[in-house]
Formats: C-alpha cells, sequence, structure tokens
C-alpha cells in the first residue's frame, strides 16, 4: 500500500456507498446479477476462501453472502468516486470470504458491464492491489459498514488473526490428502483414478 493513501472519511463514503447498493438494486438486470452468482456454485473452486466459514454450504450460505460482497463492491466503488479514481485507495480489504463472492459477482461480466454503462458507476476490483486477509474488525472498511448498514454478517467477515488460525487448519488438513499451498498445487496423479 502507498505510504501517502488517503481515504475520505468513512461518513462520507457510507453515504454514497448506500446510495450505490440502491441504485443496483434498481438495475433492471440486478435479479439476473444476484441469481447469476448463486448459480456460480458449480464453478466455485475455493480452498481458503469458504472453506474458513465453518460448515460453509453453498446453497445456503449464497443468499446471505451475497449482500455483503456487493455492500464490499459500494464501499470501493465510492472510495474510487471520491478520490479521483485512485484504484489503490479502492481496493480496501475485505474478508477472504467475502473477496470470494466478489469474484463470483465480477465474473459475471457481461451484465455487470451493463449495469455499470446504464448506472454510471464503476465497479473496482484488481487482483494486484488486493490486502488478502487484510481486513480486521474496526479498520476502515468496518467503519464505513457499520456507518453505512448497522453491523456486520460475522460468519462471513472473519477477522485478520481468525483468518490466519483458520487459513493454517485448512490447509494443514489438505496436505495429507495431496492438495498443497492451500489449493495452489496438487501432488502427481491427484486428478486420476491409478
Amino acid at each position: 500500500m502507498s505510504a501517502t493513501l488517503v481515504r475520505p472519511a468513512p461518513e462520507r463514503v457510507a453515504e454514497r456507498a448506500r446510495e450505490i447498493v440502491r441504485i443496483i438494486e434498481a438495475d433492471p438486470e440486478f435479479a439476473r446479477l444476484r441469481t447469476a452468482c448463486a448459480k456460480y456454485d458449480e464453478d466455485w473452486q475455493s480452498f481458503t476462501g469458504y472453506a474458513l466459514v465453518d460448515g460453509f454450504d453453498v446453497e445456503a450460505d449464497t443468499v446471505p453472502l451475497f449482500p455483503e460482497a456487493l455492500r464490499a463492491m459500494a464501499i470501493k466503488s465510492a472510495v474510487y468516486e471520491m478520490t479521483d479514481g485512485d484504484e489503490q485507495a479502492a481496493e480496501i480489504p475485505v474478508s477472504v470470504p467475502v473477496d470470494e463472492m466478489i469474484h463470483a459477482l465480477v465474473a459475471q461480466f457481461t451484465v455487470l458491464s451493463r449495469v455499470q454503462e446504464r448506472t454510471g458507476i464503476r465497479f473496482v476490483h484488481a487482483t494486484d492491489r488486493e490486502q488478502i486477509g487484510g481486513w480486521d474488525h474496526g479498520d476502515y472498511t468496518h467503519q464505513v459498514y457499520r456507518a453505512a448498514w448497522g453491523p456486520l454478517n460475522e460468519r462471513f467477515w472473519i477477522g485478520k488473526a481468525e483468518t490466519v488460525k483458520r487459513k493454517a487448519v485448512v490447509v494443514a488438513k489438505y496436505e495429507p490428502l495431496g492438495i498443497f499451498e492451500g489449493g495452489r498445487r496438487f501432488a502427481p496423479g491427484f486428478a486420476t483414478a491409478d
């Protein structure tokens, strides 16, 4: 992160983020966007994202997780607007499970592009700017979220220390199966029947 990173006051961002969510939810393709994210379940491969959520179930957890991703994206968009397009400032830290749902959201590229064209809102998501696992209770993202929508869903917003702890447990459970580095490397022969 840049040493000169400056973000607007959380209350100002919260006001615009709430407005962005209302605008997106009013878009004629919002229902399709939400539904498409839920149907993305068969393609989700998340070894260290959703696995951090105790008892994660893609069918049960998609509905409550989608609004968390939309709210995080609205915060990013608000910061982006208020900082004259500063992508670094806009790439706020989010919880790992919320980031996974953001990936499902941005995977709806065509629909999301049309929504952006109609609304003039730019969603911001750049892997090279992300702070994976960098979200924590009380940080800038949390302050904006709380000012905009009140308490967050603690099932999906897992703090920094707990994320590190759960990730270590998950990775240790995968290794005996031949899944290494949190799913970035697999043992030879892993996908074959022999």
